[in-house]
Parts: C-alpha cells; structure tokens; sequence
C-alpha cells in the first residue's frame, strides 16, 4: 500500500481478521493496516470490542484469571505443613485459614488433605518395605541361586 492508496474501511475487516489481530497472528503490515483503521472508524471499534467478548478466552486474560492461573496467594506445600504442626505466625496462620476455608482454593484443599494423610498413616513406609519384599520373594525364583 503506498501513502496515495486510500486506507481501506471497516467493511474490509472480517470478523476473522479481528480474531487474529486480537491473537497478534497477522503480519505486520496487515497489523499496521487494521491499527490505522480502527483508529479512524468507531464502528470498527466496536466490532472489535464485540469480537473481543464473543471470543472463548476472553477471560482468560482478566487479571482475576491470570492471578487464580498463577496461584498468587497460594501458600507452598511446606508452608500448608507448617500450617499443619500449628507453627506459623497467628497473622499468617489467620489468612491460611481464610485462603483454605472461605476461599475454598481447591489446590491448597487438596495439598493440605494429602499432607493430612501421610501425618496420619506413619506406616505408608513400611507398607512399602513390605511390597518391595513380597516383589523381591515373587521374582527370586527368575534370579535362579544367585538371589537366594
């Protein structure tokens, strides 16, 4: 497009094209051509706004998705374990609970459930020894004598 071609109207930009603008999928040139554009058309605009809210993640860009995405205010799985023996600050031990029981983050749930668990079954270590030896005693006879 040189500087005398007449930039082309909103009618020239398909919904298509909004989508991939959107996803930054264009080449440059039509990028540059559909930024000049919406610059001067308040109906393409809007289109772009209506593109924008009918796409499937459109609110995987808000900031509340990116924040619960990243897990923010998650605490760490050694934190949960501290939260666990009661060997936290009070402030801090406060705003775990909260996180766990109003929030009701399901990761940290389920981090603190397992944690929960193997506090309770102290055995699990030896309920594996005792697999490991059952193996061991079911494949003896394919090591032949030098396992025995």
């Amino acid at each position: 497009m040189t500087r005398e071609d007449p930039i082309p109207g909103p009618s020239s930009i398909d919904e298509e094209t909004l989508r991939a603008y959107l996803a930054d999928q264009l080449p440059p040139e039509e990028m540059a051509r559909v930024e000049r554009t919406l610059r001067e058309s308040a109906v393409l605009r809007a289109r772009l706004e209506d593109v924008r809210n009918d796409r499937d993640d459109f609110q995987l860009h808000s900031l509340g998705a990116i924040w619960r995405r990243s897990r923010l205010t998650c605490p760490t799985r050694q934190q949960l374990g501290s939260y666990l023996l009661d060997a936290l600050d009070p402030d801090l031990g406060a705003y775990f609970q909260f996180h766990l029981e109003i929030v009701e983050c399901p990761f940290c749930q389920a981090n603190l459930a397992d944690l929960e668990a193997q506090s309770i079954a102290p055995s699990a270590g030896n309920a594996s020894r005792s697999r490991q030896q059952r193996i061991l005693k079911s494949s003896q006879h394919l090591l032949g004598e030098e396992g025995t």
